[in-house]
C-alpha cells in the first residue's frame, strides 16, 4: 500500500512510518505540516493519507480541514486521522461528510500494533474505523434523541461495538452471547432507529454513523466502493447485519 503521513511530532511520524514499512507498505511522503500536502497527494496518488488533527502553525483543526479538503477533491481517497484526545466536534464534522474510507483513532492506539495495522487496512479498503472513545462520546450525545431512548442497554452496547468496526462474531465474543443473538439485536437497532434495512450495507452503517454524530445527515456511499467481507464498519458483507 502507498501511504502518505502528515504528523508534526517527529518521534510519532518516524515511528509510524517505520511500523508501516515493516508491515510491507511504501511511504510516498512524510510531512511535518500540510503546506505541501495537497501537491504531494496529487503527485504521488497515495492509497491512504494519515493525518494529525492538529498541525502547525495553529495546532487547532488544520488536519481535519486538510482531510475535508482532500476528500472534497478526491472522495475516494482513504484518510486516517489521529488525535491526542477525543475532539468530538472534529470527529463529528469529518464523520458527517464521510463516504467510507475513513478512520479516526487516538494516538495511543498506535501502541497496539496489530489493532493499528488492522485499522489501516480497513480504512484503505474503504471501511470506517472509529476509536472506542469517540464512539462513546458520540453515543452519549444522542441521549436527547427519542429514537436512541428506544434502545435497550444491550442494543446500545451492540451499536457501540458496530461503530467501532467489530464484526458480528467479534461482538458476540465481546458480549459473551451467540451470533444469532447479535443478529437479532442489530435488526432491532435498525428498526428502532428507523433505518431502511433494504438498502445496501454500506448505506445502512453510514446512516448509523450519521445518526451518532448528531447531524441527521446520511452520507451516500460511493458507487464504486465494493464490499470486502471483513465485517468492519461501513462495509458489512453478505447481509450479515440484516
Amino acid at each position: 500500500m502507498r501511504i502518505l503521513i502528515c504528523e508534526d511530532s517527529a518521534l510519532l511520524r518516524e515511528g509510524i512510518a517505520r511500523l508501516l514499512e515493516d508491515a510491507g507498505h511504501t511511504m510516498v511522503g512524510i510531512l511535518a505540516d500540510d503546506g505541501r500536502l495537497d501537491r504531494l497527494v496529487a503527485d504521488t496518488n497515495p492509497d491512504l493519507v494519515i493525518l494529525d488533527v492538529r498541525l502547525p502553525p495553529g495546532f487547532t483543526d488544520e488536519g481535519i480541514r486538510a482531510a475535508l479538503r482532500l476528500r472534497a477533491t478526491d472522495p475516494g481517497l482513504a484518510v486516517l486521522v489521529l488525535s491526542q484526545y477525543v475532539e468530538e466536534r472534529y470527529a463529528s464534522e469529518l464523520i458527517s461528510s464521510s463516504r467510507g474510507g475513513l478512520g479516526y483513532l487516538l494516538k495511543d492506539r498506535v501502541a497496539d500494533v496489530e489493532q493499528f495495522l488492522a485499522g489501516v487496512d480497513n480504512v484503505a479498503a474503504g471501511g470506517t474505523v472509529l476509536d472506542s472513545e469517540v464512539v462513546a462520546q458520540l453515543l452519549a450525545r444522542k441521549t436527547r434523541d427519542a429514537r436512541f431512548e428506544r434502545l435497550t442497554p444491550r442494543e446500545s452496547e451492540v451499536l457501540g461495538l458496530m461503530a467501532e468496526g467489530r464484526s458480528n462474531h467479534a461482538i458476540a465474543e465481546a458480549l459473551h452471547v451467540s451470533a444469532g443473538s447479535v443478529e437479532k439485536h442489530i435488526s432491532a437497532v435498525f428498526q428502532k432507529l428507523e433505518l431502511d434495512q433494504g438498502d445496501g450495507g454500506n448505506r445502512r452503517v453510514l446512516a448509523v454513523l450519521a445518526h451518532l454524530d448528531g447531524q441527521g445527515h446520511t452520507p451516500r456511499p460511493t458507487p464504486q466502493t465494493p464490499l470486502d467481507g471483513q465485517g468492519h464498519v461501513a462495509r458489512f458483507p453478505n447481509g450479515e447485519l440484516r
